[in-house]
């Protein structure tokens, strides 16, 4: 009888064990919005990141991701509202759209990826026109050519110091151009996204963005 015993027991362990493993559970709940910044993990770089600027609910929790998205209000960098009212408005008043005063960052791992810096002399070159431009607050610009995968973009850069460089497209009608400008912090890369428009004072652009990376990289409570 021992040995049927023992292996009853042993049955009866292991459908528990099974049991335990595959009960469903509930996704654990995000950190509320309004909490205070989070550590995210992305390549092995802490980033410290208010949960109201991370663009999907479902990673506004601590932990390790591949990529992340985030948005914050320009200039102030502060984390959107994530209950925004929609404005009163009088009897019969027509709603406007709202400017949009934003700047998106993509948070990512590096990964096969190419930093600008080398880009821009082993890739650019094959696509871009030979002549460059002025641009606007004495940047320069280097329209890339037609039929080429940067079709309808220019690399728009400060010639005097390089440092800053960013892709930006054309306007297209009621289309404004966007802008890329990317960062990098060892194996990861931030790509931030901002109207065009915002390129005459740029200078003020890649100051606010160096804030805005020492902010996310510095400890919040």
């Amino acid at each position: 009888m021992v040995p049927l015993v023992a292996c009853g027991v042993v049955a009866t362990l292991a459908v528990v064990c099974i049991a335990y493993l595959l009960w469903p559970r509930w996704p654990a709940a995000p950190v509320d919005s309004n909490a205070p910044a989070i550590p995210i993990t992305i390549a092995g770089l802490t980033f410290n990141i208010p949960p109201a600027a991370i663009r999907a609910p479902v990673q506004r929790h601590p932990g390790t991701y591949e990529r992340i998205d985030l948005s914050f209000l320009w200039p102030s960098l502060e984390p959107p509202d994530p209950n925004p009212k929609p404005p009163v408005l009088a009897p019969g008043a027509v709603p406007t759209p709202a400017a949009l005063e934003r700047i998106f960052v993509t948070i990512a791992a590096g990964g096969s990826s190419v930093p600008p810096a080398e880009r821009v002399l082993t890739i650019y070159p094959r696509y871009t026109i030979s002549e460059a431009s002025p641009g606007p607050g004495g940047l320069t610009v280097l329209a890339f050519r037609d039929g080429t995968p940067y079709q309808g973009e220019d690399l728009i850069y400060d010639a005097e110091a390089p440092g800053f460089l960013v892709r930006c497209t054309r306007r297209t009608g009621a289309i404004p151009g966007t802008c890329l400008y990317e960062q990098w912090i060892e194996t990861v890369k931030l790509v931030f996204r901002f109207p065009r428009d915002w390129l005459d004072d740029w200078r003020f652009v890649a100051g606010n963005v160096e804030r805005l990376i020492a902010g996310l990289r510095s400890a919040r409570s």
